[in-house]
């Protein structure tokens, strides 16, 4: 089970998880890449006369720099996330190995010093760009990063004039490196931006959905105010005065309190009506509404509600709306899917509501056989909305269940009877 504990842990990932994992690896694949690109370099063509200690140099110094990139690139994605302070101490230790392991090369370098060709010029590039690629994205400023880079190559120029380059090599050996230096920070940043974006986005998301619940926790608020606020009062007034005629041992005290109970009554009522307004869900709108929200987030949804809905009791359609409703606030909230389907079918005297979606982390999917499982749970602790769901089904005879599926999919089953009654508190308080 060992090996396939990573590929558990992909799945296990959201997507702003995923984007992060496959933006690092990507990263650290260019540091590991940076010694077979140097071994090349000495070795190639172009690295023929390359001498031996110059080759054994620039390997130390390839290895040195990818370790030191290694950790470089992993601080500095997170400093870039927001998630720690800068690693100045890194940044600066990356470019003192840059300039002194460059200058060294420059130095020991014996074609150099006898007045040829600069052998080692591809290596030098090669470590210039490799280098900065971390220190790039650990600086988060751009205009930071490109006076480092610009102070970093003027570094070098001493020990190119000491070694004896001309100055046409000296030029264009800057100007090659710049252009490296640009073209791979930019590809790194943009790396590093993307990761960052998606973690913003799934942010907003997250925010977008606390701010729904809060805008209906306040309008619910807002309608319990303007229906018990002015009838509270009243009950108040009235029962003040009807204290203070009892004392008197007047009989208006009896109407006052008759009048209050008018109004209690009155209330209740209201209260009753607003209640229900909220717990109310016709299956159709709300199946047309879970088609409208799914598609405008990217969702492909397929919708079947067999032959003939009308069938279903007026009951029947509010606990079933309730269950789409449930179920696609989980599929927009809990998962990262692109398909849904809602399913309605009728089987022995019961409707059958099956509404199913993918792009579940595996680990949300766990142990669902039992019923222990909520989109909303962490899998050792069911969450409420499927349990208040449960418990609405069988308030009415029916049932919910959470069959088994692919990985990566959740399946939500209701089974409630065709016509399904009102149970016997709700028939009291009506």
């Amino acid at each position: 089970m060992g090996p396939w504990r990573p590929l558990q842990r992909w799945r296990a990932c959201g997507k702003p998880q995923r984007t992060e994992i496959y933006v690092r690896w990507s990263l650290y694949a260019m540091v590991l890449v940076q010694p077979l690109v140097v071994v090349g370099t000495v070795n190639g063509p172009a690295g023929l006369a390359v001498s031996r200690p110059v080759a054994v140099a620039s390997l130390a110094l390839s290895l040195a720099g990818s370790v030191l990139a290694f950790v470089l690139f992993r601080r500095g994605l997170d400093h870039y996330l927001g998630r720690r302070e800068r690693p100045t101490g890194w940044i600066l230790a990356a470019v003192l190995l840059m300039v002194g392991g460059v200058s060294g090369l420059l130095l020991i370098d014996p074609t150099v010093r006898g007045g040829g060709s600069l052998s080692n010029a591809p290596t030098i590039s090669s470590l210039l760009v490799l280098w900065f690629a971390p220190v790039s994205v650990a600086l988060r400023s751009r205009r930071t990063a490109a006076l480092v880079a610009a102070g970093a190559l003027l570094l070098t120029v001493p020990a190119m004039a000491a070694a004896g380059l001309p100055a046409g090599s000296v030029l264009g050996l800057l100007l090659g490196a710049a252009i490296s230096l640009t073209v791979v920070a930019a590809t790194c940043r943009c790396s590093a931006w993307l990761a960052g974006v998606v973690w913003e986005l799934d942010e907003a998301r997250e925010k977008q959905s606390q701010l729904a619940v809060a805008e209906e926790r306040l309008r619910f608020s807002r309608d319990l105010h303007d229906v018990l606020g002015r009838n509270l009062t009243t009950i108040a007034l009235k029962s003040e005065l009807a204290v203070q005629l009892a004392r008197r041992g007047r009989p208006e005290a009896a109407d006052q309190m008759t009048e209050v109970q008018r109004i209690a009554q009155e209330s209740q009522r209201e209260v009753r009506e607003v209640v229900r307004g909220y717990r109310t869900a016709d299956l159709r709108a709300e199946v047309a509404g879970a088609r409208s929200v799914l598609r405008a987030a990217g969702v492909v949804c397929a919708v079947d509600l067999g032959p003939d809905p009308a069938a279903l009791t007026p009951v029947a359609h509010s606990v079933l709306g309730w269950v789409v409703r449930e179920a696609t606030t989980n599929v927009l909230r809990h998962s990262e899917a692109s398909h849904c389907s809602i399913r309605l079918r009728a089987e022995d005297g019961r409707a059958v509501l099956e509404v199913e979606n993918d792009g579940v982390p595996t680990g949300l999917t766990d142990g669902r056989e039992d019923g222990r499982e909520d989109s909303r749970g962490d899998g050792a602790h069911p969450g409420t909305g499927l349990t208040g769901l449960g418990e609405r089904l069988a308030a009415h005879g029916g049932a919910l269940t959470l069959p088994a599926t692919a990985p990566g999919s959740f399946r939500i089953t209701a089974v409630l009877p065709l016509a399904a009654p009102a149970p016997a508190l709700e028939v009291a308080a009506r």
